[in-house]
């Protein structure tokens, strides 16, 4: 398996993401983030952040599942939720004493608000600092998150350039291509492979020949993570604590203006895919099945001849 690429320059991870021929997943070391690598602390950011009602996810499974749901949103008090993180079991719990949590952060307004850690965690915000990887009039959001230890989120990708700054803890990384989406079964932007460490190769034989780009995050570190690649994150024998800044890196007007998440899939994809299933409604409506069925194998082999096509085209 290829590694994810690693740099101690911070020069050389600017040129990395500003240049449209390289743009590749790596890990920067050596960059200051700041006070809170020593400052955040369980007991810091309970006394800082206090009795802040959060939005969390809980589950018995290690393997957290967002297309399957194994998991129940619940709401805790943060200086509750960041010690029962820094616990492998508690005694308060909302399924068992072994339960896994993961928070995202979310505005104060969960369907107007976009995540800022300036605005929603002001007490904290000062401590920390990100690589500047971006101008700043492309910035669209800084995700506070917490997760217990050992705890795995699904495979996805995001529509935005973001670099995550991990603080606390250890990270297992694996990424994918965005070539390699024929790969990964994919249900809107995530994977139906869940186990991607040990597929089931029998339900998913595909995923064999998906590439495997592996790392590990450790405290201090940054891992810049390109539009489109696919990601799954495991936190390790601790609980983990990071921060991700999203950024647009295309023109302001392909992004969603009512995405709050940074994962709506852009705008001229969006239309395209609108208007396809339009035009396959009519067809449906107005042709007898056995055209129907004819004509949408056509456009699937329109699509093939397409892709095609377009691949012998980037190749060159």
């Amino acid at each position: 398996m290829p590694t994810i690429y690693e740099t101690d320059s911070l020069d050389e991870a600017i040129d990395i993401v500003q240049d449209e021929n390289k743009r590749y997943p790596f890990i920067l070391h050596k960059f200051d983030i700041g006070a809170c690598q020593e400052k955040w602390t369980s007991d810091y950011l309970a006394s800082k952040i206090g009795s802040k009602p959060v939005r969390i996810h809980v589950s018995q499974d290690d393997m957290m599942d967002f297309v399957r749901k194994n998991f129940t949103y619940e709401t805790l008090p943060f200086n509750k939720l960041i010690h029962r993180c820094a616990r492998t079991t508690n005694d308060e719990y909302f399924v068992s004493p072994d339960e896994h949590y993961y928070f995202r952060a979310l505005g104060d307004n969960q369907r107007t608000d976009i995540a800022n850690i300036e605005k929603h965690f002001p007490s904290i915000a000062n401590d920390i600092k990100y690589p500047p990887l971006f101008s700043p009039e492309k910035f669209f959001s800084s995700v506070f998150r917490i997760g217990s230890a050992n705890t795995q989120l699904w495979t996805h990708y995001d529509i935005m350039d973001n670099v995550l700054i991990q603080v606390h803890g250890t990270k297992r990384l694996i990424m994918f291509k965005p070539s390699d989406i024929d790969y990964l079964y994919i249900d809107g932007d995530k994977s139906l492979v869940n186990n991607i460490e040990q597929p089931d190769f029998d339900t998913y034989p595909l995923v064999r020949h998906a590439t495997y780009y592996t790392g590990t995050l450790q405290s201090g570190d940054c891992l810049f993570i390109p539009a489109l690649w696919f990601h799954n994150i495991k936190s390790l024998d601790t609980y983990s604590i990071s921060l991700n800044v999203f950024w647009r890196h295309l023109n302001i007007g392909f992004y969603e203006p009512q995405d709050l998440y940074g994962n709506k899939d852009l705008i001229p994809f969006s239309r395209t895919i609108g208007q396809l299933a339009k035009s396959l409604n009519e067809l449906d409506k107005q042709l007898p099945p056995v055209y129907v069925d004819f004509y949408i194998k056509r456009l699937r082999c329109y699509l093939d001849n397409y892709i095609k096509e377009y691949e012998k085209k980037i190749e060159n």
